[in-house]
């Protein structure tokens, strides 16, 4: 994986990203944590319904409803899209008649990955690479190839008791963005054509950007870029948005799904030498759930993977992170929009 959780923070705070821990510093944190795991969310999957909507992790019934105990539970992580992901291939298991509970902003990856491999939630829609990383504790690394990382994916998850999903063609990746006023004085298209103007231009990004593969030392080895200076901001967040608008920074460091990008005109420049490791949305199931509720189950899992792609979830966190709409609603709109929602079935 591209260093970084896919984590915006909290679902009720603002965009925050935060950055995985790396070798060893990794398995420690899963170890530390794997108690607080199985606690945590077997709390929220039993008594998930009397959590209040105001924060933490909240339980949705969307079909079956007093069938908890054959209910497919969907995990999300604590963050914005998260939450929409886990309502769009909830939503469309439920438009389908399988019994269904979402739980929305469950934690960080070190509590909702746990929990799927130990069975107390069935279905996390993931991100390829972060996946691989997480769930091989770091000894299998990412690539930025879809096939061959859904084929290691799905190799690794089937050991975990787990089936890997058909990978969507959306991905929340690592971006290397520059405003349109650069790309056009620079005449910048992809992340190599930086090599010739890097020295006048202020790299802006993740207090760890400095140390972490995937950040600057990945853009010096396979780019051969060095930049004026680094100047540490935050995570894709707000922060890094006005030093990049402002012209404290020449380049950043964003996300290829932040509905900012399009919203502020910014240009995202190719990774025209596969630096990123590819992170498609990937639902990851407990084999245990197809095996009870049928081959259909991936059926559906996939067909809403089909139909996904960067630009279309771009547009629906903007919906969501930008007009504050409900991300249930916005995962129903786009279902039926998609016709994944069968004739005459009621959503809910």
């Amino acid at each position: 994986m591209p260093d970084i959780d896919k984590g915006r923070g909290p679902v009720s705070g603002p965009t925050v990203r935060r950055w995985w821990p790396a070798g060893r510093t990794l398995v420690r944190a899963l170890r530390s944590r794997k108690v607080l795991s199985a606690a945590t969310v077997a709390f929220a999957v039993m008594c998930g319904a009397c959590t209040p909507a105001s924060g933490g992790a909240l339980s949705e019934d969307i079909h079956g409803a007093g069938q908890h105990g054959s209910a497919i539970v969907v995990g999300s992580f604590d963050f914005p899209e998260s939450v929409l992901l886990a309502n769009i291939y909830g939503g469309g298991l439920a438009a389908h008649g399988f019994p269904v509970r979402i739980l929305r902003g469950l934690g960080t990856r070190e509590l909702v990955d746990p929990a799927l491999m130990s069975g107390l939630i069935q279905v996390v829609p993931e991100y390829a690479g972060s996946a691989l990383q997480f769930i091989s504790l770091g000894r299998l690394p990412p690539t930025s190839g879809i096939d061959s990382a859904n084929r290691a994916l799905t190799k690794l998850a089937a050991g975990q008791g787990l089936v890997a999903g058909r990978p969507a063609a959306a991905q929340d990746a690592n971006a290397i963005v520059v405003t349109a006023a650069t790309a056009a004085r620079y005449d910048l298209r992809s992340i190599a054509d930086l090599a010739r103007v890097a020295p006048r231009l202020v790299f802006g990004g993740p207090p760890e950007c400095p140390r972490r593969s995937y950040c600057l030392p990945g853009l010096r080895r396979t780019y051969g870029l060095h930049f004026k200076s680094f100047v540490p901001l935050d995570a894709g967040g707000p922060l890094t948005l006005q030093a990049l608008e402002a012209g404290n920074i020449g380049v950043a460091l964003l996300f290829t799904t932040d509905p900012a990008i399009p919203a502020r005109h910014l240009v995202v420049l190719a990774d025209d030498r596969g630096l990123q490791p590819a992170e498609n949305i990937t639902p990851l199931v407990r084999r245990d759930a197809v095996a009870r509720h049928g081959p259909g189950l991936m059926a559906v899992l996939n067909t809403v993977s089909a139909r996904l792609g960067t630009s279309s979830l771009r547009a629906l966190n903007a919906r969501v992170e930008i007009h504050g709409q409900n991300p249930r609603q916005v995962a129903e709109n786009w279902l039926r929009a998609q016709g994944l929602v069968p004739g005459g079935r009621a959503y809910r």
